[in-house]
C-alpha cells in the first residue's frame, strides 16, 4: 500500500466505527492513450471489494486526450460553456457542457504543458465506469469509483474536491421520511456522499504532491452493485435552483423570461409572493416623489367572479350598442378567459395625487402622460418580480375600456384609475419560443 495514508478506526469488525483514506503512490505520468486501470491494478494490487477510487479528473482528461492548444484560455472556455451564472471583471462562474456549474468551465492551464489547457472529460460518469470495469477485470474486484475535481462554492472561502462522475457508488443518501436520534422527521435531508468521499481524498493526495488516486475502505455501504445512476445525479436543474444567476445575470434573465402566461394550473398562489412582487413595482420612477401606483389584490374567488362577471356584461353592453353580431360578441368575450382561468387576480390603479395643473392643455395632458409611464414603469416592475418568484402573468387591458363598473364593483375612490388587471398563477405549460429580435433595429444613435 502507499505510504501517504490516513483515518479513522479500521476495517476490522472489532474496531469502532470508521475509515482509512491513502493515496497510491509511484503513479506514472499520465498520457494519451494511457489504461488508468492498469495503473491502479499496479499501484495497489490488493484493492478489495467494497472499496472506493478517487480519482482526479486531471490524470482522466490527459488519458482521454483532451489537451488542446489554447494561446488564449478564455477562448477555450468560451467553447466549453453553455451559459454564463455570473461575472466580475475576468472570473466567470459558468455552466459547461458536463452541466456543471463552476469557474473558467473547469479549464485549466496547471499541470499541462505551456500553450496548452486542459477540458474536463467529456462524460466523466462513463470515465469512472471504464475504470471500474477495468479493475474488475485487473484485479476480480468491484470498487466504487469517483472522479474529482476542484470546486469553490457560494458563501464559503477556499476549495474543496467534489464528484463529477462516479460508478458503483451511491452518491446521494436520502434520509426523507427517516427521523434523526430525537424522533424528529427529517423532511429535506439528502447527504452528498460522493462529494464527502471525493473531499476526504483530496485530504490526502493534495493539490500539487503528485498523487493523483486516492483509496477510501471500510465504507462498504456506499458501494452499489451496479455501476448506480452516476454523479450526474448531482447536478441540481434550473426549476430547483434558487441561486441559478449572479446578480446581473439574474436581472437580465427575469426579464427577458418574463413571458405573457395564458394557461395555468390549479396551485394556489401564494399571497406572500404578490406582495414581495408589489413591493418591487412600488421602487418604479415617478414625476414630483409622488407614488402613482395602487395594486387591488383579488384573492378570493367571489370577488374574482364578481368583478369579471360585472365587465363581461359592460364589455357585451358595449358591443350590442355597436351593433356587433352575437356570434362576434361571444368571441370576443371569450377573450377574456384568461382573467376567469387565472388562480389570482391584481387590478393595478394609476393615482393622480401630487400631479401639477397648468391649466394648459398641453401641459396638463403631458403631466397625465408621465404619470401613466410611471404606472406602466411600475406594473413591469411587478411582472418581472412575479416571474422571479416563478409566477407567470398575463397583464390584460379590459378594466381600461369599464372603468367605472370596476370602481364600483370594487369599492374604489374615484381618483383610481384602473389599469388593465394582472392575471397570475403557476404555468401550465412552457411559454413558446420568443421570436428573435435585434436589439439594433430599435436603436439609433445620434
Amino acid at each position: 500500500m502507499g505510504a501517504q495514508a490516513a483515518g479513522l478506526g479500521s476495517a476490522d469488525s472489532a474496531a469502532p466505527p470508521g475509515y482509512r483514506v491513502w493515496a497510491l503512490t509511484g503513479f506514472p505520468e499520465v498520457r494519451e492513450g494511457d489504461d488508468l486501470a492498469k495503473f491502479v491494478a499496479a499501484a495497489e494490487p490488493g484493492l478489495v471489494d467494497g472499496d472506493v477510487l478517487l480519482v482526479t479528473s486531471k490524470i482522466v482528461s490527459k488519458a482521454e486526450g483532451r489537451i488542446v492548444e489554447a494561446v488564449d484560455r478564455e477562448a477555450a472556455i468560451d467553447a466549453e460553456t453553455v451559459r454564463v451564472v455570473a461575472r466580475r471583471g475576468t472570473l466567470r462562474i459558468v455552466e459547461n457542457r458536463q452541466g456543471l456549474v463552476m469557474a473558467a468551465a473547469g479549464v485549466d492551464a496547471s499541470n499541462t504543458p505551456a500553450g496548452t489547457v486542459l477540458l474536463l472529460p467529456e462524460d466523466p460518469d462513463a470515465s469512472a465506469r471504464t475504470i471500474r470495469d477495468g479493475v474488475r477485470d485487473a484485479l476480480g474486484v468491484d470498487v466504487g469509483v469517483v472522479i474529482t475535481d476542484t470546486f469553490g462554492r457560494p458563501w464559503r472561502t477556499g476549495l474543496t474536491d467534489v464528484a463529477i462522475g462516479a460508478a458503483g457508488v451511491h452518491v446521494l443518501d436520502d434520509l426523507r421520511g427517516g427521523t434523526d436520534a430525537h424522533g424528529n422527521p427529517l423532511s429535506a435531508t439528502v447527504v452528498a456522499t460522493a462529494d464527502e468521499l471525493a473531499a476526504a481524498g483530496d485530504l490526502i493526495k493534495g493539490k500539487s504532491a503528485g498523487l493523483p488516486v486516492a483509496v477510501v475502505r471500510g465504507l462498504p455501504h456506499v458501494v452499489a452493485e451496479d455501476d448506480g445512476e452516476g454523479a450526474r445525479a448531482m447536478v441540481r436543474g434550473g426549476r430547483d435552483d434558487m441561486f441559478r444567476l449572479g446578480t446581473s445575470e439574474a436581472v437580465r434573465e427575469a426579464v427577458t423570461q418574463r413571458r405573457t402566461v395564458r394557461a395555468f394550473t390549479d396551485e394556489p398562489v401564494d399571497p406572500g409572493a404578490v406582495r414581495r412582487a408589489v413591493a418591487a413595482a412600488v421602487t418604479a420612477p415617478a414625476p414630483h416623489h409622488t407614488t402613482p401606483w395602487r395594486f387591488v389584490l383579488l384573492e378570493s374567488e367571489e370577488s374574482r367572479t364578481r368583478l369579471l362577471d360585472a365587465m363581461r356584461d359592460a364589455w357585451i353592453a358595449d358591443l350590442r350598442g355597436d351593433q356587433k353580431a352575437e356570434e362576434s360578441i361571444t368571441k370576443r368575450v371569450r377573450r377574456g378567459d384568461v382573467l376567469r382561468k387565472a388562480p389570482y387576480l391584481v387590478v393595478p390603479c394609476l393615482v393622480m395625487d401630487g400631479a401639477h395643473t397648468y391649466g394648459d392643455v398641453r401641459r396638463d395632458g403631458a403631466e397625465r402622460e408621465m404619470f401613466v409611464v410611471a404606472a406602466g414603469a411600475g406594473v413591469q416592475n411587478f411582472l418581472v418580480a412575479l416571474a422571479g418568484e416563478r409566477l407567470g402573468s398575463a397583464w390584460v387591458s379590459s378594466t381600461m375600456f369599464c372603468r367605472d363598473v370596476v370602481r364600483e364593483v370594487l369599492g374604489l375612490p374615484e381618483g383610481w384609475d384602473p389599469m388593465g388587471a394582472v392575471a397570475v398563477g403557476h404555468a401550465a405549460e412552457e411559454p413558446r419560443a420568443r421570436p428573435e429580435r435585434d436589439a439594433g433595429a430599435f436603436i439609433e444613435v445620434r
